[in-house]
């Protein structure tokens, strides 16, 4: 075969993208170093200039200017002032001393067989609904080890607000007894008292009743926020934050859970029958502080919340909407915008969160983009920052596989990163607020987390709302010490899970 010896040979696209990589490598590290770059040949130059002065010519200097101690007086209790100021008006450190994950006993473990033979018994579903949940499943990136409420796997179901309570009371109690016992902190010791909870919100509230199980104080700070969707895990995070910084020397107890018992649907709408499939049993409890010397136990720092709220439109405000179907039967409907205004929050919050965690250079390229095609017109893509130079670790929601790829594509993620999230869906399914706590515990058990590493949680709940958390880890985390519910088998796992997980049969 003859080859033309004009002809340009165009490297392969993987070539490509390497020799891109490693540019845009050289380009952050340039940029965010730059300081450094022009300020050491100009100390160097200085220190030598220094060392050529002679001591008689300090003498000098000193005697020329002869300082009057009024104003050096004055300037120096105002400095003090102002400092003493500052330490008194700054935001107050937020710790993250330990938290703890529930994980439910083998007994209520259910495979998608399980779960399909569950939903035929009851009798409340046809033919054709029971097979659009067959296929939700198989394409839901779940395992077959779920677990689902004890009332599901009953038959006949049974539900009500004394089985709802019981399964409240198993979740919560389990997370909160697993968390005093890593902490050792004394009960006595909570001030602030912050549950969340989307849809099971009885009187007395779920934080009344930690508080009378546990006995807490009587001027104990107790929030219980219902509503809110899978978002109300940093929702609750964000209030605790706010709080601790007006009430020295505190603990706060945060508790995100989601009881199934009364959330299950039993009509044929099939846009309500999706929640059936995706939601399992989990939940986590947090404790937090502001008690400067904690730190050094403390796993992690809070470094920022952000929040962003989409309600005020219409479409974004009704895409996840409880509501009674056409027989008066309540469930959760979802939208087939969800996935477009998931998108939009996305975008926003992010823009928000950008410019306080993204490195100068990747704000340059940002904002340099921006110019080009606001003000000149230039017909180029908008540019997407790459986070990963902000962020070691990302746990994102785990709210369904569409979710997780849609997310991974937008933000250019990789496996490594996305790993905490597919398997806390694969192992754990959708526990709601919850489940960005098994993706950190995930993290943690496969020994990932190192001293100074920041981890990006970010999270979708109805509203609709997007929230972020950014958390530095304060020290290297020992899988071993740790009791974690991942650690009992994180090694049978693979390395990645499928995209696609065929559970029914």
């Amino acid at each position: 075969m003859e080859v033309n010896p004009n002809r340009k040979s165009n490297p392969p696209s993987s070539l490509q993208s390497v020799k891109l990589k490693y540019v845009k490598l050289g380009y952050h590290y340039l940029i965010c170093n730059l300081m450094y770059l022009i300020l050491i040949p100009i100390l160097a130059v200085i220190s030598v200039h220094l060392w050529t002065i002679a001591f008689e010519d300090i003498v000098l200097l000193c005697d020329k200017f002869r300082f009057n101690l009024v104003p050096v007086g004055f300037c120096s209790s105002l400095m003090i002032f102002l400092g003493t100021l500052y330490f008194m008006c700054r935001p107050r450190k937020v710790y993250l001393v330990d938290f703890a994950c529930y994980k439910p006993s083998p007994e209520l473990a259910c495979s998608g067989e399980l779960f399909m033979e569950a939903s035929r018994k009851t009798g409340k579903f046809n033919e054709e609904n029971l097979a659009f949940m067959k296929k939700i499943l198989e394409r839901s990136g779940f395992g077959q080890k779920t677990y689902a409420a004890e009332a599901f796997l009953r038959i006949p179901v049974k539900t009500g607000v004394a089985e709802a309570r019981k399964e409240a009371e198993m979740v919560m109690f389990g997370a909160i007894d697993q968390l005093l016992e890593k902490t050792g902190v004394k009960i006595k010791d909570i001030g602030i008292l912050v549950v969340n909870c989307s849809i099971f919100c009885p009187t007395p509230s779920l934080s009344s009743m930690i508080v009378n199980h546990y006995k807490l104080r009587g001027n104990i700070l107790s929030y219980n926020l219902g509503g809110m969707g899978c978002s109300a895990g940093l929702i609750s995070i964000d209030l605790a934050k706010q709080l601790l910084q007006v009430h020295p020397n505190s603990y706060a107890l945060v508790v995100s859970m989601e009881p199934l018992t009364l959330n299950r649907y039993f009509g044929n709408n099939g846009s309500m029958l999706v929640t059936n499939c995706l939601f399992r049993v989990g939940g986590a409890a947090i404790l937090l502080t502001n008690k400067s010397w904690d730190r050094r136990r403390a796993k992690y720092q809070l470094i920022h919340t952000v929040r962003t709220h989409k309600g005020a439109d219409d479409k974004s405000y009704g895409c996840v909407f409880q509501q009674e179907d056409e027989e008066n039967k309540i469930g959760i409907a979802l939208s087939k915008d969800l996935m477009a205004v998931a998108g939009e929050a996305l975008k926003t919050n992010i823009t928000v969160l950008g410019p306080l965690v993204l490195p100068i250079s990747e704000q340059i390229l940002f904002f340099a983009t921006l110019v080009a095609r606001k003000f000149f017109k230039m017909k180029i893509k908008p540019y997407i920052p790459d986070f990963k130079l902000a962020f070691e670790h990302f746990c994102i929601h785990a709210g369904g596989r569409a979710v997780l790829d849609e997310i991974e594509k937008n933000l250019d993620l990789t496996e490594w990163h996305m790993e905490p999230s597919r398997m806390t869906l694969y192992r754990f399914g959708n526990t709601s607020s919850s489940s960005l706590w098994y993706e950190l515990a995930y993290s943690e058990a496969k020994g990932r987390i190192r001293k100074g590493d920041r981890a990006w949680q970010i999270a979708f709940g109805s509203g609709f709302k997007c929230n972020s958390a950014v958390w530095c880890a304060l020290r290297t985390i020992d899988p071993a010490k740790e009791k974690n519910p991942w650690m009992d088998e994180i090694s049978e796992f693979p390395v990645q899970v499928p995209r696609v997980a065929a559970i029914c049969s």
